[in-house]
């Protein structure tokens, strides 16, 4: 039985980013383990709002722990960083973290569960946001001093061809995967959030939540790193192949 750590920013990030395939991992048997960083004790509250800012931590924590049950994930843990509100013209920032003390959590949290794939933020942040970048480097630098580390995965990986303005520019995909066949699971995932309905559909007016929700879900392997064009061979990688999955890069 294979084991993936999946690591969020926030509460949300697991479902919105990736929910079709860990819906399909952990039907395959997989043991999935969502941990997020903060409790996102900073980011929206819903229009109008469902809860007042000192509650919103703890309601964000329920809707995650709804969201992993709807996907079949097996845990949830939370790091405990506090998620800063966002500041004037939404400028973002990064949660206050030391990074050395976050990246030997995250490297206790790959041990604790045993991980064979570790999945995280691109190096862009998706949409720049600072704390995903922060995330995805001290999980770069948790697994870069590991003896025997994972496979290491970001997700929202730019496939050519797809508009699409949470692609990580600097990852190009090794894999796509159409994951409509797994949208019930992931749909019931981003029901659970329910705080961030409205951020979620402000991109897209007059759709519904599982319109909104996006149908291509792509990934890139930093670790162990692949050559210009080589596509991965692993345990990953084979099972989003055998589910439909292509290369973007080979793709006729």
């Amino acid at each position: 039985m294979y084991s993936i750590l999946v690591l969020g920013a926030h509460p949300d990030d697991e479902t919105m980013l990736a929910g079709g395939t860990l819906a399909l991992l952990s039907s395959r048997g997989w043991q999935v383990h969502i941990v997020a960083a903060t409790r996102g004790e900073g980011g929206e509250m819903g229009d109008p709002p469902i809860c007042h800012r000192e509650e919103l931590g703890a309601i964000r924590e329920q809707e995650l722990r709804c969201a992993a049950r709807a996907l079949g994930a097996a845990s949830v843990a939370f790091l405990g960083y506090v998620d800063p509100t966002v500041g004037p013209d939404e400028e973002l920032y990064p949660f206050e973290a030391d990074f050395g003390r976050l990246a030997g959590q995250i490297q206790a949290a790959i041990r604790e569960v045993r991980a064979d794939v570790v999945l995280t933020h691109g190096q862009d942040g998706e949409y720049g946001h600072p704390a995903h970048r922060l995330v995805h480097e001290a999980t770069a630098a948790a697994i870069a001093h590991l003896s025997d580390p994972p496979l290491f995965y970001t997700f929202a990986a730019h496939v050519t061809g797809i508009d699409d303005h949470l692609w990580n520019e600097s990852d190009p995909a090794h894999l796509a995967l159409d994951i409509r066949p797994w949208l019930d699971a992931k749909e019931a995932a981003a029901l659970c959030h329910l705080s961030q309905h409205d951020l979620f559909l402000r991109r897209h007016p007059g759709q519904t939540l599982r319109e909104a929700l996006r149908k291509v879900e792509a990934f890139h392997r930093h670790a162990p790193p692949l050559a210009p064009g080589e596509p991965p061979h692993d345990e990953f990688a084979g099972l989003l192949r055998a589910a439909g999955a292509w290369e973007p890069e080979h793709r006729a």
